[in-house]
């Protein structure tokens, strides 16, 4: 018994979040690819679903004034979520397949929330040891101006996070 508890220690958790681009399933690739042999436990695939606004706000101008009309969408956003809910389980079925075709068994997650954020509270919460996302497609100039995840995600995180770049 006391050689299992030395051997959970032993083990190291990594998880990869993912998302529809392809920046996150060549890190998932890259690390099945490269860190396959030293995944002890399974590996944690974890894909944010982003919160659907709770109503929506449309104005309309009328000469010089404005009237803003809030209604509330709740069929709508139902149908968001629920759409949202099948795309997130299918990519991550996807993610699945993908592992097992490897030989490496994996988590399945996902949460409601912002995805930097909540990739990072994840991480957290699992008492993972390293975090693996894709770098964002994004320019120079916008990645100066906003955060993108994989930057939140290094700023932010309270474990190592490895970001894997796509070769062009």
């Amino acid at each position: 018994m006391a050689g299992s508890v030395g051997e959970r220690r032993d083990e190291k958790k990594v998880m990869v979040a993912i998302d529809e681009g392809e920046h996150s399933y060549y890190a998932l690739m890259w690390v099945l690819d490269n860190l396959k042999d030293s995944l002890k436990s399974p590996l944690i695939i974890f894909m944010a679903q982003p919160v659907p606004p709770d109503n929506y706000t449309f104005s309309a101008a009328l000469s010089n004034a404005r009237i803003y009309c809030p209604f509330s969408t709740t069929p709508l956003v139902n149908s968001f979520k629920d759409q949202h809910q099948k795309l997130t389980l299918a990519l991550l079925e996807k993610a699945k397949d993908i592992c097992a075709s490897r030989g490496v068994v994996a988590e399945m997650i996902t949460e409601v929330g912002d995805p930097k954020v909540t990739i990072c509270s994840v991480a957290e919460k699992l008492n993972v040891n390293l975090l693996v996302v894709g770098e964002d497609e994004l320019g120079k100039i916008r990645r100066a101006v906003t955060w993108s995840v994989s930057n939140y995600c290094v700023q932010y995180a309270k474990c190592p996070v490895l970001v894997v770049k796509k070769p062009k």
